[in-house]
């Protein structure tokens, strides 16, 4: 049984581990990279309902995971996988979700369920393999935690600081702040000749400096921007002293908060692999894969097209979504118009696809040389 918070009920069989549990209730889009969702830690206290009917048919292999565990509270699907059928497989979804405890309902008329999400927004759900009364259920669906007012990094990110080297020659050194990173985010900076050094959410602008990074980045994460302080403040001291910046989806939600910009919730965001957004300083248009539920908010009357003075230079909207208008990106400059920071707000590592963003990366690295004047802080 699946319940709803303003009382809806869903009935199907239980699928992965038996048992209730209860988050946000939100929808995915995306038709592939089921394993890469149920492993971001961007989905951490969040229920997600696959709006693809077939799901579970590559089954579960040991090179695609996002991070160390399943980070989902729940997981909803209409037609499981029977037998998968992939020769990097190792075993079931099924499987895979009892052995980490993830409780999930199949059978569910997911097309309905995301119609009503759409229409009523994102809302807590409880999902239960035990109990038989949807009233009990609501009730205690109703007493569990929200997702606005949430501060969720801390849980998911690293109790260590950790590197991951460069391929090849060593170009940059990076310092990475885990708000909740995918693994193929510093794999896709190694492979740029970055050295990533992955630091806790707890870290200080001393921890930033003590490894001499040429650049910081921020990675996504869950939780509301807007009751994370420590972060931002962190981030306003890494721009005071003119170290480049790059964040993705959470790092941008920060990014804006650092310059003095608000954020809010959206309605049900954005969350698949299919997403169009155009990069206004090229004018090219992408499909992006995103997972957000929260977002920058642009000053009340002020035009996208006009930048916002702020005590670290203009800030400026780069990339926007066509779909309804949201700010998926910042940029700020100097006084002269050369770049010092930019952030956008879905995934340009984009594992399982689509990958018309990985443009960005190199951004990053073109964005510490012109800073640097070289790589590893060596003239050109």
């Amino acid at each position: 049984m699946l319940v709803l918070e303003d009382g809806r009920v869903f009935r199907g069989q239980a699928y992965g581990a038996t048992g209730e549990t209860f988050g946000e209730a939100v929808f995915n889009t995306g038709m592939t990279g089921y394993q890469e969702t149920l492993t971001d830690p961007s989905y951490h206290r969040q229920v997600v309902v696959m709006t693809a009917p077939h799901i579970g048919n590559t089954g579960i292999n040991d090179e695609d995971p996002e991070s160390r565990r399943i980070w989902v509270s729940g997981y909803v699907v209409r037609d499981p996988a029977r037998v998968p059928s992939n020769w990097r497989s190792r075993r079931t979804l099924d499987t895979e979700l009892v052995e980490q405890g993830v409780v999930g309902i199949s059978g569910v008329d997911t097309r309905a369920l995301t119609r009503h999400l759409r229409e009523r927004g994102a809302m807590r759900v409880g999902i239960s393999s035990t109990e038989t009364d949807s009233d009990a259920l609501l009730a205690r669906v109703r007493a569990s935690a929200e997702m606005a007012g949430a501060e969720l990094a801390s849980e998911v990110s690293t109790s260590e600081a950790y590197v991951v080297p460069a391929v090849g020659a060593k170009r940059f050194t990076v310092a990475a702040i885990d708000l909740g990173i995918k693994a193929m985010t510093p794999a896709m900076m190694a492979e740029r000749g970055i050295e990533v050094h992955v630091l806790p959410a707890t870290a200080s602008l001393a921890d930033v400096q003590a490894v001499a990074p040429d650049g910081v980045f921020f990675s996504n994460g869950p939780g509301d921007p807007s009751a994370t302080t420590g972060q931002v403040e962190l981030l306003q001291g890494a721009l005071s002293a003119g170290l480049p910046y790059f964040g993705i989806c959470f790092g941008n939600q920060l990014f804006g908060r650092a310059l003095g910009l608000g954020t809010y919730k959206l309605t049900y965001g954005h969350r698949g692999i299919n997403q169009p957004v155009m990069d206004r300083t090229t004018g090219k248009v992408e499909v992006t894969s995103h997972n957000h539920g929260f977002a920058v908010k642009w000053p009340e009357g002020r035009s996208l097209d006009e930048p916002v003075e702020t005590p670290y230079g203009a800030a400026s909207v780069s990339h926007v979504c066509l779909n309804d208008d949201v700010v998926e990106g910042l940029e700020l400059r100097d006084a002269d118009g050369a770049l010092r920071s930019f952030s956008v707000q879905y995934h340009p590592e984009a594992a399982a696809g689509p990958h018309d963003a990985a443009y960005l990366f190199d951004r990053f690295v073109q964005l510490m040389e012109a800073r640097t004047g070289g790589a590893d802080g060596k003239s050109a």
